[in-house]
């Protein structure tokens, strides 16, 4: 389930550095997610449609906190 999308090194350091992180990390998790929940979809398959949208919802929580680990300060 850790199926992790490749991610590269940013540096955000205003409102639009953020913005641009947050168009581009959005639509690679749509192409890696939001295609295999239209395909469960079309199967018509409840299991399938579920445990696809928690996919694309875990990514979604995935990148937010991968950028808000960015944001904090280490001690």
């Amino acid at each position: 389930m850790n199926d992790e999308l490749p991610t590269e090194t940013m540096s955000i350091e205003n409102r639009s550095d953020f913005a641009q992180w947050a168009i581009e990390r959005s639509r690679a998790i749509v192409a890696e997610q939001g295609g295999n929940l239209a395909l469960a979809a079309r199967d018509m398959s409840e299991d399938k449609i579920a445990d696809t949208a928690n996919l694309l919802g875990q990514a979604i929580v995935d990148a937010l906190l991968e950028v808000f680990d960015g944001l904090v300060p280490e001690d």
